[in-house]
């Protein structure tokens, strides 16, 4: 039953680009890079392209159409359709994600605020200098300070609402976001011996290929396309019967590919001409985006200019996938606890504090205390990502396959005469391969914490 109380999307372009603007977030600009880099390059995007084609687009699809036949955030969505403990337990999983991840993805945004900040008034090379970074985040006053500004950043725009905030926000974001990817990436190329990180990116060496090329880009699908962490349930309870879900989703992919590539053609060609071509200097992991490109914009001509474009549109693509996530939380409050906005945004203002400060602490006075051998960031990454996303996945594989079925998803999406030109490979996908997609993806990350196997 529709919910007239329940914000939505204008229409079509507000949902493409909200959606785009959860998607497009540090899981593209800052992790895909090094893991392209890692796996290596041309390989890996090939693998990761034809996975976004098929496992990425089942998802998306499925859990737009699951949110809007609902018209409900993921707990009542699974709740509505299953009536089962374990599939209740499932919508559970799908809303706690966004809870749990939201308040180290702030940390992380504060450290793109701290930087975007530093760029426009301290000197490039003391930026660039080898203690800066590890300076910064060990000091836990001036961390928690840029976490903050962060997280009030992002709260201001959820009180705000979907239409006015979310939906306006994105839609002046992401264009401006494509502008500035496009820029930074024409002065990367253009740099002498760069052309060299180009090939590296786009010429497949099939010798990279392994078993953990494809588990690593099925991993890196959840960062990149916000599968499986109740956003896009939420996000499709907000789309009108008239937009058409399947034309949606290729735009998102398009445009959610489009920045993971734009991404790498910033940092691969900049590091190969910044380091004469030593592939070593790829693989610094996620320091390559706060202690190599520092380094990289110190050694270029404008390297102040191109600090700050560089790291505006990181801040920019943060921003929109913490409100997503932030929203995703909001509107489980809402549905489940019949909260207001004010008081669900509120919550989640507490929870971030709470949860964001052991993260942003946890590399300063709280650095002794560890989970699992982890500092805080580290175990709520590996027990969002690793853990509980592909069990997520999973329940959403089952309830569309088991209570729903398939038949009344494909004619959610079938709705006013809209094509789905795909059928066949959702219908494959979701009953046999992305099941199994996501406990390889789960058993391999936990062999791969307890040293079993090495990804």
């Amino acid at each position: 039953m529709k919910n007239k109380n329940r914000g939505s999307f204008s229409g079509k372009i507000g949902f493409v680009l909200s959606a785009a603007g959860a998607s497009v977030g540090l899981g593209n600009i800052w992790r895909f890079p090094y893991l392209c880099a890692k796996y290596g390059g041309g390989i890996f995007l090939i693998v990761y392209i034809v996975l976004a084609l098929t496992f990425g687009y089942t998802m998306i699809v499925a859990e737009t159409a699951i949110g809007r036949h609902t018209n409900k955030s993921p707990v009542g969505a699974f709740n509505d359709l299953s009536h089962n403990k374990f599939m209740r337990l499932g919508g559970w999983i799908n809303a706690i994600i966004p809870i749990l991840i939201v308040p180290y993805y702030s940390v992380i945004g504060g450290w793109v605020c701290k930087y975007l900040f530093e760029y426009i008034r301290a000197d490039v090379n003391e930026i660039a200098s080898d203690n800066f970074f590890v300076n910064f985040i060990t000091n836990g006053a001036e961390s928690e300070i840029w976490f903050i500004v962060f997280s009030i950043l992002v709260l201001v725009i959820i009180f705000m609402g979907v239409e006015n905030g979310i939906e306006r926000v994105s839609k002046f974001i992401m264009p401006v976001l494509v502008v500035l990817a496009v820029i930074i990436c024409i002065y990367s190329v253009t740099r002498p011996g760069a052309l060299e990180g180009v090939e590296y990116l786009f010429i497949p060496d099939f010798k990279h290929f392994s078993l953990m090329t494809v588990v690593t880009a099925m991993g890196q699908m959840f960062y990149s396309l916000s599968i499986a962490m109740g956003i896009l349930i939420t996000f499709g309870s907000y789309v009108k019967k008239e937009v058409s879900i399947e034309e949606s989703t290729k735009q998102v992919e398009i445009f959610d590919t489009a920045i993971a590539v734009l991404a790498s053609l910033m940092i691969i060609p900049a590091v190969f001409a910044f380091s004469g071509g030593d592939e070593s200097k790829l693989k610094a992991g996620p320091s390559l985006m706060f202690i190599t490109m520092p380094k990289i914009f110190a050694s270029m001509g404008f390297g102040r200019i191109i600090g700050i474009l560089f790291f505006a549109l990181v801040l920019f693509a943060a921003v929109t996938s913490a409100i997503a996530l932030t929203e995703s939380a909001v509107s489980t409050f809402s549905d489940e606890f019949k909260w207001s906005r004010k008081r669900g945004t509120n919550t989640m203002a507490a929870i971030m504090v709470l949860l964001g400060s052991l993260s942003s602490l946890g590399n300063g006075p709280l650095a002794n205390v560890k989970i699992i051998g982890m500092q805080f960031l580290d175990f709520f990454d590996f027990l969002t990502n690793s853990v509980m996303m592909p069990i997520a996945a999973f329940a959403t594989c089952i309830l569309i396959t088991k209570f729903m079925t398939v038949e009344k998803l494909e004619a959610e999406v079938e709705q006013d005469n809209h094509p789905f030109k795909r059928k066949a490979i959702f219908s494959f996908m979701i009953k046999f391969l992305c099941p199994l997609f996501v406990v390889v993806i789960l058993v391999s990350s936990i062999l791969n914490v307890l040293g079993v196997i090495s990804m």
